[in-house]
This record gives C-alpha cells, sequence and structure tokens, in this order.
C-alpha cells in the first residue's frame, strides 16, 4: 500500500505521537500487505492497518503504560467512525476556514520537524504540497465532524458539587483515586540584548552591496553559500518552495509573493535579521525563491551588560525594593509574559501549569530544585531567531506528586466527573445510534467480544 494512502489516518491522535510513530515505522510501511477492510460503519471504513498503526501510537503516547488489543482498538475506531457519519446526517457544519487553520498548523508542525517542506513531501510520498493538503483537509475535516457531534451530544452536561463529592467518595472506596504529578507555575524576567543603529546600517549596507552584485550578473547561489546565516543554505542554496499556506515567516512569504521573476527585494527585517529574496520562478499557487539572511552581531560586552542588568534586578527583589511583578513590567522586554506578571504559558497545554516530569532536560535541571518564591541566577539564551538575552525564572507555585485530595484538586476531580459523566452520555447514545446504522464487521474480526451491540445480536 502506498505511504501517502495511510498517513491520513493518523492525525487524529497527537501530531507529535503520529510523527515519533511514522517515523519507526517508515521502513516497514515500505512493505505493508494490501490491506483488508476490518468494518464498514455507514460510509465509512476502518482498514486492518490502522488498527495495527493505532494500537502502535497507543503504546508510543502513554511509553508502553498501556497495552490495547486489536478489538480494543478496532471498537475505539468504530466509535470515531460512527460519530463522523451520524454528524454528516445531522447536518453538522464545518468551515473551511476551520479545516485551513488546522491543515496550516499542520503543515508548519511537520516543516519544523523535518526542517522544510520538501523533505516532508519527499518523506511521506507525497507528489506535491497540494497532495500533501489534499489528504490533511480529508483528515481534518473528519476530526472537527467528530468533535463538534462530540459537543453536540455533551453542550448541556454539567456536574453538581453533590455528584463531584460521590464520584470521589466512589474512587476512595474502592482505592482508585489518581495520582496527581508534580506541577509547577513559573514567571520570567527576559532581558534582551539590542543591537547597535551601527551593526543594523553595516547589515543593511552589507545586504544592499550583495543584491547589486547579483543585478550585475553574480550567481545568488554562490552568494547565499558565501554570506547566508540561514543554517539550510549549504543543502538548497538558501532556495525554497513558498506558499501562502506553508509555514515560512510572514516576511519571505509576503515578499516572495511581491517580486517578479528575476527581481531581487531591497533589505527587509524579519525576527531572524535582515533578508534579501530573490523569485526564482512562479509554478501555480508556489513561488520558488531565494534568500540570503544576516544575523546581527551582538559583542560580548553588550552581554556582559544586559547580565549585570539581570543580577540588578534580582537584587533588588531581594531586597524587597519592587515586587517581581513590579519588575516585570519594569524590566522585562520579552511581549509574551511581559502584561501578565512575567507568566510562562505551557505551549502544549495552552495552561499556565508544567508537569515537572515532562519537562525539557535542560529546563527541567534549572527550576526542579527550586521552591516556591525562589529564583534561579540569571543565565544565557539564545532563541532559533538569533535573538540573544539573559533570563531569571520564579517558582511562582509548586505541588509535589500527590494522591487526589477533594480540598486541594476540587478542580481536577470537577473535571474527571464532568468527563465520566460525558463519556456515559455518548456511550448511551451510540447503543441508540448503532441500532439504525449500517454496519459490516469483516469476518476476521467477528470472534471480538465488543462493549457495544456493534454485532446487532438479538439477546443483547
Amino acid at each position: 500500500m502506498p505511504y501517502k494512502t495511510i498517513i491520513s489516518k493518523y492525525i487524529k491522535f497527537s501530531l507529535s505521537a503520529f510523527l515519533i510513530c511514522f517515523i519507526g515505522l517508515q521502513t516497514a510501511a515500505q512493505n505493508l500487505k494490501i490491506d483488508g477492510v476490518a468494518v464498514v460503519i455507514g460510509k465509512n471504513i476502518v482498514l486492518d492497518s490502522d488498527i495495527d498503526k493505532f494500537k502502535q501510537e497507543i503504546e508510543i503516547r502513554s511509553e508502553g503504560k498501556i497495552k490495547i488489543s486489536d478489538c480494543e482498538m478496532l471498537e475505539e475506531l468504530m466509535q470515531q467512525k460512527l460519530m463522523a457519519h451520524h454528524a454528516v446526517i445531522d447536518s453538522v457544519v464545518v468551515i473551511d476556514e476551520e479545516i485551513s487553520s488546522r491543515v496550516d498548523r499542520s503543515i508548519q508542525f511537520f516543516t519544523q520537524q523535518y526542517g522544510s517542506i520538501e523533505k516532508v513531501i519527499k518523506s511521506y510520498g507525497f507528489n506535491d504540497l497540494d497532495d500533501l493538503k489534499k489528504e490533511l483537509t480529508s483528515v481534518q475535516k473528519e476530526n472537527i465532524l467528530i468533535e463538534k457531534e462530540q459537543q453536540k451530544i455533551t453542550e448541556k452536561i454539567d456536574v453538581t458539587p453533590e455528584e463531584v463529592r460521590i464520584y470521589y467518595n466512589g474512587l476512595k472506596e474502592k482505592e482508585e483515586l489518581p495520582e496527581f504529578p508534580a506541577e509547577i507555575e513559573l514567571a520570567q524576567i527576559v532581558i534582551r540584548a539590542i543591537p547597535s543603529e551601527e551593526e543594523t546600517e553595516r547589515v543593511i549596507s552589507k545586504l544592499t552591496e550583495i543584491k547589486k552584485q547579483i543585478e550585475e550578473g553574480s550567481n545568488f547561489k554562490m552568494k547565499a553559500i558565501i554570506n547566508s546565516e540561514d543554517p539550510g543554505v549549504t543543502q538548497n542554496g538558501g532556495e525554497y518552495s513558498v506558499t501562502k499556506e506553508s509555514g515560512f515567516i510572514k516576511e519571505f512569504k509576503e515578499m516572495a509573493f511581491t517580486l517578479d521573476v528575476g527581481q531581487v527585494s531591497k533589505p527587509f527585517k524579519s525576527e531572524f535579521g535582515y533578508h534579501i529574496v530573490q523569485l526564482n520562478a512562479i509554478k501555480g499557487n508556489t513561488r520558488v525563491a531565494s534568500h540570503i539572511l544576516l544575523q546581527l552581531n551582538i559583542p560580548q560586552e553588550k552581554l556582559n551588560d544586559i547580565k549585570g542588568e539581570a543580577e540588578r534586578i534580582i537584587l533588588e527583589i531581594r531586597e524587597g525594593k519592587l515586587s517581581f511583578e513590579e519588575a516585570v513590567k519594569k524590566y522585562s522586554t520579552d511581549k509574551d509574559t511581559k502584561n501578565n506578571g512575567g507568566l510562562i504559558i505551557n505551549p502544549s497545554t495552552g495552561e499556565s501549569t508544567f508537569d515537572l516530569t515532562r519537562m525539557d532536560p535542560a529546563f527541567y535541571a534549572r527550576v526542579s530544585d527550586l521552591k516556591k518564591g525562589e529564583m534561579t541566577e540569571p543565565f544565557y539564551d539564545e532563541e532559533r531567531s538569533g535573538s540573544k538575552m539573559y533570563k531569571f525564572i520564579l517558582m511562582r507555585d509548586r505541588t509535589d506528586t500527590h494522591i487526589a485530595n477533594i480540598i486541594n484538586d476540587y478542580e481536577k476531580i470537577q473535571q474527571l466527573a464532568l468527563q465520566k459523566k460525558k463519556e456515559e452520555t455518548i456511550t448511551k447514545w451510540s447503543k441508540e445510534k448503532i441500532k439504525d446504522t449500517y454496519i459490516k464487521i469483516g469476518t476476521a474480526h467477528n470472534k471480538c467480544s465488543f462493549e457495544k451491540n456493534w454485532k446487532k445480536e438479538v439477546n443483547r
């Protein structure tokens, strides 16, 4: 089975887990047998390969802690297909912009992981970006249908404080109270090194001279290899295929779409530094463009100065001359955290808490021993864009690993109780919908014992 035909089946879970799973299975995928149809739900099908791949993915995501049988996995997939089927029947509306937004995020994720969209296309066996986007569009449309159907079924579900108490006591009596991992809440103050005006003028002048040389006949690719600070320049000479949906920075995309073929842009700024771009070709909705990137240099003396500034700020806070939050407003140069007291948001969850056991190892080493209210010493950091800075971090709050307690963990227990009630509602809905939905289970899976009556046996 061609690799491209199975990629779409695995976006539903986690994109990172999806990628990890397929990197490990890429070689094996080339030797897949012809797929059999495991089950048909309405107009939707589940393939035998879906079962195998999702099983392995769940094991990867759970770090081997969850083992699931073929029959259990098939039932989970049938549940998803049942939802998608009835979402269409119920006229659930999926807006093109919703699909497009998710497809863009998927492409950006893949591009970041592989370094370029060309590598993604090649690795997964697609013909071009449009081919990849077509597959992702189909997958994300089904994902949204499922999510909206679930929301429709459970939108009026809520739990009362009494239901939360009963749920908690039930777990306690069965000795099944969950263990919540250690969580921390962090805030930061960032002091960035700002390049001098002279350095900015130097870089713009150099790019302007390179632009002039190219317009006089010099080879852009050679100039890029010699001068560009783009890490990918040694592999592709600074040339990229660009669409408006691709994961490149906004300034680069906009410039690529304003140039004529052969034209070289004036120097322009992005978060990565200063660029010039030459448009090489137009292929439908794709622009083939090359760029040269120069980053602004920061002398060591400047870095020493901002380190000293960070040390002075810490001293002011420790001496009680101002609070951490006041220092954030007065001194921090980080646009993402300056206006919220320096609070760092977990990019994986969108929440303010971090699971201490799942942090980046380097970050973990800096904060793991901090007590609530303590700060790190200033440390140097550098972003992918090349921006250089010193920062220090405050442990705003810390909760160690513990067994659930209804007083301290009420909100988490409430969410667990609500989730259980929603699952029970969906289960009841499913049992009713199975009765009047066309379902055909393949012979190889008729031996499975399911929780729901997918076989439509009379005596169940």
